[in-house]
């Protein structure tokens, strides 16, 4: 297991190389000169060129990029453009937020996929199989900008009952200690903040668990339905196990390999796909900061953005392929 893990992480180097190269090349295609974008319209030729030579944008490609790899090995994730920040000085802010977002999102997603999955898996052929995978079907065809628009519509404005957008109330913020906001508010031992926090989580973090949500659903009731024709289920149930043991215990544990593959391949997913969550809910995460960079063709940020959330991907996959091991003993990695 050791060696293998050794093995996976040297292998995730070529991986990170390959994508900052692809997204400096991407990047670099977009129309614009950030210099122009920067001073503006009316600013003076010989003033876009000054500060095109003070970004360092007049060099040749390969300086560049090699001058943006060799800061990345010292841990320098570059200056904004806009900002004039070091970006690891101000990525964290945004990145604890869409980590929080997504992390509620997995959890709702996990809870609700993976039960109605194995209810629909018991039930096979039941009113609760033929709703729950027309929900799913519903779930996974449903854009999130619409469902988005729809939960704010129905329980922000029309009830009252949860807050349209941001990550706090206004007039009462959080103070900030992992920038991560249910956690500082336990921390300081505000439960008024915290459940505004929650509040303020519930609808962007269902809006966003919706595919995954679906996803997980059916991947679960296939894999569940093909364990519970096993010899050994019927022996479990021929023994006079209760109904839960041998749905949670026996029959689960052995399903739950591509359950898990998919609910890691999610976790990247909500991590680098949440723009339009964040910018319908006015959610300050990684999409909205990489947008708002685009927008400003801030080169620095995007690539750091995209290359940050691209090695928490393959870390969770790294992850994923690990537990394997973990949670079948018949997985071996030599």
């Amino acid at each position: 297991m050791f060696s293998y893990t050794i093995k996976r992480v040297l292998s995730l180097v070529p991986v990170l190389l390959g994508l900052s190269l692809i997204v400096f090349f991407m990047i670099r295609a977009i129309p614009g000169d950030p210099a122009q974008i920067i001073l503006g319209q009316l600013a003076t030729k010989e003033a876009v060129a000054d500060l095109t030579k003070q970004l360092g944008l007049d060099q040749p490609w390969y300086i560049q990029y090699f001058t943006y790899l060799g800061g990345l090995l010292t841990g320098d994730l570059g200056e904004s453009i806009k900002t004039k920040t070091a970006i690891s000085q101000e990525v964290w802010p945004y990145l604890a937020a869409t980590i929080e977002l997504s992390f509620c999102a997995i959890v709702i997603a996990i809870v609700i996929g993976v039960n109605a999955g194995i209810i629909s898996a018991w039930y096979q052929n039941s009113w609760f199989d033929y709703i729950a995978m027309v929900l799913a079907l519903i779930g996974v065809s449903m854009p999130i900008f619409w469902l988005g628009l729809m939960e704010q519509w129905v329980f922000a404005i029309n009830l009252d009952w949860l807050p349209t957008s941001g990550r706090e109330e206004v007039r009462n913020p959080v103070t900030s200690i992992t920038n991560i906001y249910m956690i500082d508010t336990l921390l300081q031992g505000r439960m008024d903040q915290f459940w505004d926090v929650v509040k303020h989580l519930i609808l962007p973090a269902f809006a966003l668990a919706t595919i995954p949500m679906a996803i997980i659903a059916r991947i679960t009731r296939s894999s569940m339905l093909e364990v519970m024709r096993s010899d050994f289920i019927r022996t479990a149930r021929a023994k006079g196990l209760r109904m839960f043991w041998v749905v949670y215990k026996h029959s689960l544990k052995n399903a739950i390999i591509p359950v898990l593959t998919i609910i890691g391949l999610q976790t990247g997913l909500l991590l680098g796909g949440a723009i339009l969550t964040e910018t319908i809910f006015s959610w300050p995460g990684m999409g909205r900061y990489i947008y708002d960079a685009i927008n400003a063709r801030d080169y620095p940020v995007i690539q750091s953005g995209i290359l940050i959330i691209a090695f928490i991907f393959v870390m969770i996959n790294l992850v994923v392929d690990l537990l394997y091991a973990v949670i079948d003993p018949r997985i071996k990695y030599n």
